[in-house]
This record gives C-alpha cells, sequence and structure tokens, in this order.
C-alpha cells in the first residue's frame, strides 16, 4: 500500500477543523456517525476521510455534489499526504476513474453511490462513507442520506458523516439517528474568515429580462470585477495583484462576462469554470496559480460557491444569482431557470475572499434585495423533475419514498407524475415498484426517459447515433437557434464546448446500449407502449416494419422523440403545438422551415422571444410525421368528438397524437356522442342550453317549493342538482338529438315529471296546484317564486270582490298563499297573506276610497259573509 495512515497532524497545520478531529474520531467511535457543521476554506472536507481512514478497515467514500469537486478534492488530498492520484486518494465520476485496489479514500458524485447502492445494498469493500455539503439539498444527496440511514440499521459497522457548511446538521443529526439514542453528535468548527471588507455596487436597471439575465447587467458585473481587481492591491495592503473569482448562474453568462474581462484587465489571466469545461481545463483553475503566473479572475458559476476551493482567491464578485432546476408540471416543462440565490450562498460566496487573508467582497445588488433573497436553498425534491429519483426510490424498494427517512418528503403530485412517466416507460408497475426493465434503466447514468430512448433508439438508428444523442441531451450543451443537429455537428468536430467530455459520454453509452442489445429481449417493447408487450421491434399497429430515414436529422429527432414523445411538436401558425398541450415558440435559425420538431427542451419565456406562448423551445431536431407517430405511438388516438353548438349536436372523427391533431372528418353523431356534447355544454353554460316553455318553468317552480318546505322524496330542481341528474330525467331526449334534432324543440315538461317521486306524485296537485278556485267560483293561475329563493312564497293576483266569503287565507304547500289584491280596474289595492286581518282593519279604508269610484261593484261592511249575489256581481 502506497500510504497506510494519514500524517493528520502535518496535514492539519493552519487548518481549523484539524481542533475538531478528537470529537469526530469520539463520535464515530461512540455512534459510528457524526454530523459536520464547518463553514466552507476549515479543512473538513481535506481532514476528515482521512481521519476516518484510520479508524476503519475499508474504504472511505467520500461523496461530491459536482464531478469537478470530487476530482479536485482527490487531488488535493494526494497532494498534501505525498502520494500518487489514485493510490491512498482517488476519485470516480461519471466518465473517468482514478482508484486502484489500495484506494483508502474515493471521491465520487451522489449518482456513482446511489447505482452502487442499487446494485449492491451492503457496499460491499465500504466501511465509511461521507456526505459533504448536504445543506445543498441536491435530489440525489438528500435521496442517499435516507438510503444510507437505512442500510447503517442493517449494518451497523458502517460509518456514515455529513457534512454541512450551514446550520441545518442538527435537521441531519436527527435523521442518521436512531430512537433509541436520538439525534447522533454534530461537530462544530468555528470559521476560519479573516476580516472581510464588504461593498454594494447595485446595477442602475434590472438584473434580467425577458430573455434571461440581461446583457447590461452582465456587462455591469464586468466592469464591477474589473474595479475590484484594480482596487484589490490597495485595499488589502498587498504588494502584488490579488487572484479574483466572479459567481455567475450560468455557462452563457460565464462566457460573456469573461470576454469582457478579457478586453478590460489585459494584465489578467481571465479563466472559466463551469460543468461543461474538459477536466484538463477545470483542474487548471482548482490547482491554483504557478510561480510567475500573472494574477487570475475566475468567472464561475455556482461550483465555486461551498463544495470547490479555489486556491488563491481575495477578492469576490457576486451577481447574487443562481441557475436551479424547476418543474412546471401545468404545461409539463422541467429546467433550468435563473433566481435570486439564498442569503446563505450569498454569505458562502463572499466567504471565499477570506479564507487566506483579509478580503474584499463585492455584491452587485444592494442591502434591500439581500434581505429579500430567501434565507436558505430551496430543497431540488421540493421543485424538480423526479421521474429519476422516483426511479430509485423503486428500485430500492421504496417507492413515493414511503418509510425512507429524507430530509422533505417529495411532493405527492410531483410523485404522481413522475410515477405516470415511468409506467408509460415500462419502468414500474401498477403499485410503483420497479420493473426489469426500470432496474435496468437505472443502471443507465441519464434521466430514465433518456435511458429509454438510448436502448430503443439504438436498436432502431444505431448504437453510436442513439449514444451520441443522448449524450448531448444528458449533459448541458445550449445550442444555437435551438438547432440540436447542428450542436450535434460542432460536437463531432470538436469545436463545441465541451466536445471532449461528450466524446468519453458516447463511448460509455455505446457500450451500455450494446450490452443492453445483447441482452435476451424477453422484456422489449416497441416504442411507446408498455413494456412487456412489445416483440423487440418497431411496429405500426398493424404488425409492419416501419422504414425510417437514415439521415442524421431523422435519426436525431427519433431518439429525442422517443425520450420526450410528449413533446413532439407541430408547427401552428407561427408557433409550435406539442403534444402535452404547451405551445411553445421556436428562437430564430435554420429550424423554422420544419413542420414536425422533436422538442428536446422547452422553457418557460416572456416577451417577443416566446410570441406570447409563455414557453420557448431550447433545443429541438426534426421529425417526419411518420417518425413522430412511431416514437409517440402510445399517445395517439381515434377517436369521436362531438360537440353541442346552436342547438345542434355535430360530431367529427379526430385521429391526433396527444393535443396534435392530424386529421378530422365529419360523422353522424350517435346517441353516446350526443351524451358527451350535452354534459359538456351543460358543465360549460347550464340549463340555458335548453328553452324552458311556460309549463316547465311552472313544474319546476311548484317542485322547488316543495322541496324547500318538505324535502325529500321531492326533488331539488337547483340548476347545480338537475345538471348533475341530467341523465335521469332528460336522456331519452338528448339521445334523439343524435338523429338531428334541435335542444330547441325539447319541451322540458314532460321529462322534468320523471323526477316526480312515486306515490307521492299523485298529491303534487294538492300539494302545489297549478291554480286556486276563488270564492266567485273563478280558477286563477297560482304563480310560484323563482327556483333559488329561499324566502319567495306562492303568490295569486285577484280581484279583491272575488275574494268575498273568506274569512281565512287559504294554504299552498302548507304556507299561506300571498294575496295581490285589485282593484275592479286589476290596479293593485293591498298585499297580504292573512285575509282576516285585512277585512277587519285596512279594508275599511279600502272600501271609503273605492266606493265611489266604482259604485256598480259590492262593497260590503262584512266581505267575509258576503252573499253569493254580491260574488257573482264581482265577476261581471
Amino acid at each position: 500500500m502506497e500510504w497506510v495512515s494519514a500524517d493528520l497532524r502535518r496535514i492539519g497545520e493552519g487548518l481549523p477543523f484539524a481542533a475538531s478531529l478528537t470529537d469526530l474520531r469520539e463520535a464515530v467511535r461512540e455512534r459510528g456517525a457524526a454530523v459536520v457543521q464547518a463553514p466552507p476554506g476549515t479543512g473538513k472536507t481535506t481532514l476528515a476521510p482521512p481521519a476516518l481512514a484510520d479508524l476503519v478497515t475499508g474504504r472511505v467514500v467520500v461523496v461530491q455534489p459536482r464531478r469537478v469537486a470530487a476530482r479536485a478534492a482527490a487531488r488535493r488530498l494526494a497532494t498534501v499526504t505525498g502520494t500518487r492520484l489514485g493510490g491512498f486518494a482517488g476519485f470516480t465520476v461519471r466518465g473517468e476513474r482514478a482508484v486502484a485496489a489500495s484506494t483508502r479514500v474515493e471521491f465520487c458524485t451522489p449518482g456513482v453511490l446511489l447505482r452502487r447502492l442499487l446494485s449492491d445494498p451492503d457496499l460491499p469493500g465500504t466501511d465509511a462513507v461521507v456526505l459533504d455539503e448536504v445543506h445543498e439539498r441536491s435530489l440525489e444527496t438528500d435521496l442517499l442520506v435516507g438510503m444510507l440511514a437505512e442500510v447503517r440499521s442493517l449494518r451497523e459497522d458502517l460509518v456514515l458523516v455529513a457534512m454541512s457548511a450551514t446550520l441545518d446538521a442538527p435537521r441531519f443529526a436527527a435523521l442518521l439517528g436512531d430512537a433509541e439514542l436520538g439525534s447522533v453528535p454534530v461537530i462544530a468548527c468555528p470559521s476560519a474568515l479573516h476580516p472581510l471588507e464588504l461593498r454594494w455596487v447595485p446595477p442602475p436597471g434590472p438584473r434580467t429580462d425577458a430573455r434571461g439575465v440581461a446583457d447590461v447587467f452582465l456587462d455591469h458585473v464586468a466592469g464591477v470585477a474589473a474595479d475590484a481587481f484594480a482596487a484589490g492591491t490597495t485595499t488589502l495592503g498587498l504588494t502584488t495583484p490579488p487572484d479574483a473569482l466572479v459567481f455567475l448562474p450560468g455557462v452563457r453568462e460565464v462566457d460573456r462576462v469573461a470576454r469582457r474581462l478579457r478586453h478590460l484587465v489585459p494584465t489578467a489571466e481571465v479563466l472559466e469554470l463551469h460543468g461543461r469545461l474538459d477536466p484538463r481545463s477545470q483542474d487548471r483553475v482548482t490547482g491554483g496559480p504557478g510561480p510567475g503566473d500573472p494574477p487570475r479572475i475566475v468567472v464561475s458559476t455556482a461550483l465555486a460557491e461551498s463544495s470547490l476551493t479555489v486556491p488563491g482567491v481575495r477578492v469576490v464578485v457576486d451577481a447574487g444569482l443562481a441557475r436551479v432546476p424547476r418543474r412546471d408540471a401545468a404545461r409539463d416543462m422541467s429546467g433550468l431557470v435563473t433566481v435570486a440565490t439564498s442569503r446563505d450562498a450569498a454569505i458562502q460566496r463572499a466567504g471565499r475572499a477570506a479564507r487566506q487573508g483579509p478580503g474584499l467582497a463585492v455584491r452587485c445588488y444592494d442591502e434591500t434585495t439581500f434581505a429579500a433573497m430567501p434565507a436558505h436553498v430551496t430543497p431540488e425534491i421540493a421543485v424538480a423533475d423526479l421521474v429519476g429519483a422516483a426511479l430509485t426510490l423503486a428500485c430500492w424498494g421504496a417507492p413515493r419514498g414511503e418509510g425512507l427517512a429524507l430530509p422533505d418528503p417529495p411532493p405527492p403530485a410531483a410523485v404522481r407524475d413522475a410515477e405516470s412517466v415511468l409506467r408509460r416507460l415500462g419502468a414500474v408497475d401498477g403499485e410503483g415498484r420497479a420493473t426489469d426493465l426500470g432496474r435496468r434503466l437505472a443502471g443507465v447514468p441519464a434521466d430514465p426517459r433518456l435511458a429509454r430512448a438510448l436502448l430503443d433508439g439504438a436498436e432502431l438508428v444505431g448504437s453510436r447515433t442513439a449514444a451520441e444523442v443522448v449524450a448531448a441531451l444528458a449533459d448541458d450543451h445550449r445550442p444555437e437557434g435551438a438547432d440540436l443537429g447542428a450542436l450535434l455537428r460542432a460536437l463531432r468536430r470538436g469545436t463545441a464546448p465541451g466536445a471532449s467530455r461528450w466524446k468519453d459520454e458516447v463511448r460509455r453509452l455505446r457500450d451500455l446500449a450494446e450490452r443492453h442489445t445483447n441482452r435476451s429481449g424477453t422484456d422489449r417493447a416497441a416504442p411507446g407502449s408498455p413494456a412487456g408487450t412489445g416483440s423487440g421491434s418497431p411496429e405500426t399497429r398493424s404488425g409492419t416494419r416501419v422504414g425510417l430515414s437514415t439521415s442524421a436529422a431523422g435519426a436525431t429527432g427519433l431518439v429525442v422523440a422517443l425520450a420526450h414523445p410528449d413533446r413532439v411538436a407541430r408547427r401552428v401558425g407561427e408557433v409550435y403545438l406539442l403534444a402535452s398541450g404547451t405551445r411553445a415558440a421556436l428562437p430564430p435559425g435554420s429550424l423554422h422551415g420544419h413542420e414536425w420538431l422533436a422538442v428536446a427542451e422547452v422553457a418557460r419565456a416572456q416577451g417577443r422571444v416566446a410570441a406570447g406562448t409563455g414557453a420557448v423551445i431550447r433545443a429541438a431536431a426534426p421529425l417526419d410525421p411518420e417518425v413522430a407517430e412511431l416514437a409517440a405511438a402510445a399517445l395517439l388516438t381515434d377517436r369521436t368528438s362531438a360537440t353541442f353548438r346552436d342547438h345542434r349536436v355535430t360530431a367529427r372523427r379526430v385521429r391526433a397524437l396527444g393535443a396534435i391533431e392530424l386529421s378530422s372528418v365529419a360523422v353522424p353523431p350517435g346517441p353516446e356522442d350526443a351524451r358527451r356534447a350535452v354534459e359538456s355544454a351543460l358543465a360549460t353554460h347550464g340549463l340555458g342550453i335548453f328553452t324552458w316553455s311556460p309549463a316547465a318553468a311552472g313544474l319546476r317552480r311548484r317542485l322547488a317549493l316543495l322541496h324547500r318546505l318538505h324535502g325529500a322524496p321531492w326533488p331539488d330542481v337547483s340548476d347545480t342538482a338537475l345538471v348533475a341528474r341530467w341523465p335521469d330525467w332528460l336522456g331519452p331526449e338528448v339521445d334523439a338529438l343524435a338523429g338531428g334534432g334541435r335542444a330547441d324543440r325539447i319541451d322540458l315538461h314532460d321529462p322534468l315529471r320523471r323526477l316526480l317521486p312515486w306515490p307521492e306524485a299523485g298529491r303534487l296537485g294538492e300539494l302545489a296546484p297549478e291554480r286556486l278556485g276563488v270564492p266567485s267560483g273563478r280558477d286563477v293561475r297560482i304563480d310560484y317564486p323563482e327556483v333559488g329563493d329561499a324566502d319567495g312564497r306562492p303568490v295569486v293576483a285577484v280581484k279583491l270582490q272575488e275574494c268575498f266569503g273568506w274569512a281565512e287565507t287559504p294554504q299552498v304547500a302548507g304556507v299561506p298563499v300571498l294575496f295581490h289584491l285589485l282593484s275592479p280596474a286589476g290596479r293593485p289595492l293591498a298585499v297580504t297573506d292573512d285575509l282576516a286581518s285585512f277585512w277587519s282593519g285596512p279594508y275599511a279604508q279600502v272600501r271609503a276610497e273605492m266606493r265611489g269610484r266604482y259604485p256598480r261593484h259590492p262593497w260590503p261592511e262584512d266581505p267575509w259573509t258576503a252573499p253569493a249575489t254580491a260574488r257573482a256581481r264581482s265577476r261581471r
């Protein structure tokens, strides 16, 4: 073995965390687990792993959230221990490995360890796992917390340490603990910061616009960085210019600011740092300056925020923005969006300037903006697409994360959407458990949708082409004009950023695809169909093999469509309609001439670039209509669509690919079509789609009064109730609309009678009669209150003389009738529901006023006992 025991005292000299090593050892010996809370720059990543290696016989695996951080940490530990990289300390990241049998400390990314756990949960040969930077709350790291805590319950000898740079440590201490002993110990370490001068230099305008980060703001950041670099020597009392670190949200912003700085500060070496760079370029930054090198300005994404140290930095410039994953469930879009960084992250960024001596930090925003930032980073599990995570949990035997001690539970709606995607892929069964195919997809280092596209695409267009497309989609590439084909050509030529890493990934994915193709195909399925139902070859529904275009553009579009069938898109006017129903605009470029596209990435956007759709296509490839139907076969529908309009039901037979209509022809509607159309119209417009005759409206008001006063079994005839029960009372009439009938010719009186309860229906005329016989011998119509009138009464408008002889007020449905008493000329005289009180009171005044006006009509003093002759005369 090249290096057996680390001289921790020697390598920890000058590192604050050296003082915490004794506490860490004791916690591990007593509990087998601990949480380390130490700010960036204290040396925890350098010292904790070799300290654990002294306590265990097997390997110590250290999980870093990013590939560049894992490689840099391994290189630094090898350097300080005086060993070669891949000896005592090594690393494993996607596409690269420097590990030997004698390696004691192995740095890796979360995805690497997740796949190892799924392959063998016992982690043979590994005696300790360190989860570094857990405060960043990446999705895969959160999953590892829950999965490793479960492994420890079965394997007590496994040491587990979580390391955090923020005050969130108690949460993780509880997760790694147990019910009997409680939380595991938290090992604290004081900050290593030197004095730090903080300046605020906000921009004159907004930082973002409809297209993203504003170019004007990026020019402001470049100018601020140039000024800070120039002022650093004097401000910090240095004899030579210090190195500077500039934080920006993404690759485009890094590239623009770096180009601007090369012009503004020609005496400095301006370097870029982001995930797309090849390993050699990344190592040049993380390795620090060499003797005689000019001062450096490193323009970086969040890579250098906490998990990665850039040596020599004494000046930091922070744009205050971050690019994070977000999921738009309503429009089925997932991707990276630009947001304000958290206050925690802003503090860590500024602290990078004061690790090796007094530092200067300049924030390109004001203190009000800082106060409005979220306090902590939003956990990725709460906002990201969960398809990959759901498959991991299913393969682990904990569908939806049930029973797993996760830092935060996954949102139920996002989990349901993810499982729906996985079922379409054939990766999980109806209960969310992983299928054999799902386990193989989990072994591919890519999103399950891309993994399935790799395996299916390899059989259709060849393993090389499928691997090239998937490798491009799996990485953070952004093609000009959204043209994925042009990006692939540049990657093949080696002229696109990250081409070297892409080629390595292509080789690896191609090997995976070919190994899978050589296996038994018993669970292979035709693209777009559930796993286990296909023969392993692409077929149409008639069973004939589909001939595919061999052009590079056609092959690229096919692989993209296999990964995202719901993003197959067709041009509609000036924009594109995706199969998912989302409309999106296409940026200027060479793709505008194509009717069909396979969209790899679509993002939210505003302004002219989105053409009023709220979304823009970021990456796509041309697609033939036949290939679109093959790749998205599961979304093909052939159904009759019926519509209720202008009192008629019409129907069309529509063939569609998701939301994209392929063809539509008029067909005669059937009864079921009529029912669906009327049901939809009722839900949208209510009962107003029908014409109510006076008889039907009167019957409905009578029934409404009986239901209000007596309840069941008299039916509820409110709008809501009638719409909900329309098949019970209106079914035959609606069925008749299929034959060409008109809804405005339907008399709703007889259909409404179908709701009458039996045998109570026989008493309808008794309880709520249509007319009321008055003492004059005439039958007068009863006006019932409107449906929904909670206080309405039955009303009878009648001449006063026709009521002579009534001493008491008659009742309808158990309530007194409200009489509108009229003069002999039909004009209103009085309103009452108590005739006895009216006769004995107000009637005397009415009689006195009306006798002279209508002398030929009777006005007896005792109207409740008026003779029949008086009543008869009143009818004349």
